[in-house]
């Protein structure tokens, strides 16, 4: 039974555990910014030792809430932690005309990219939002979460807190 938990032990160390079981890497698929320029996820991520991706669209009442609460705190996990916030929204081509406003009207410090034909969401295999990802800079996915309810910011804190190690 023991020689059964070390090799289970042993294996979950070698297919890359995570703080959430999450253990792959993001996709070579490139999406907008803002501007209609294309960018490289995988090439994104590289600009900080980790990356925190939040799925969003205008629609999503609770998108909006979470992305409100993360970006009060962003300033400091951005110093503390050394992470970058990316919003990435699902928007539909038509519905991208409210984005700009948005971001203007709620006051957000952070980048903002664009996947309207859903590519890097079915890429990564997920159907709700708000969804958020904690990458770091060789683009392993080490954190999803699906969702948000008030206080969810701070166990994102938690987990970045435990990647940094500080």
């Amino acid at each position: 039974m023991n020689k059964l938990l070390i090799f289970i032990a042993l294996v979950s160390i070698s297919v890359g555990f995570s703080p959430s079981g999450v253990s792959k890497k993001l996709p070579d698929i490139s999406i907008t910014d803002l501007q209609g320029k294309p960018v490289k996820i995988q090439e994104y991520a590289k600009g900080s030792k980790y990356t925190i991706m939040s799925f969003w669209a205008t629609w999503c009442a609770p998108c909006k809430r979470e992305l409100d609460a993360i970006g009060e705190l962003y300033p400091d996990w951005k110093e503390t932690y050394d992470v970058r916030l990316v919003a990435i929204t699902i928007d539909n081509a038509r519905a991208l005309t409210q984005v700009k406003p948005l971001i203007e009207e709620k006051g957000w410090e952070f980048d903002v990219l664009v996947d309207s034909k859903q590519e890097l969401q079915q890429a990564l295999n997920f159907q709700a939002i708000p969804q958020t990802f904690v990458v770091d800079a060789e683009g392993n996915i080490l954190y999803q979460h699906e969702g948000y309810t008030p206080g969810d910011e701070y166990e994102l804190e938690k987990v970045i807190k435990e990647l940094s190690g500080k």
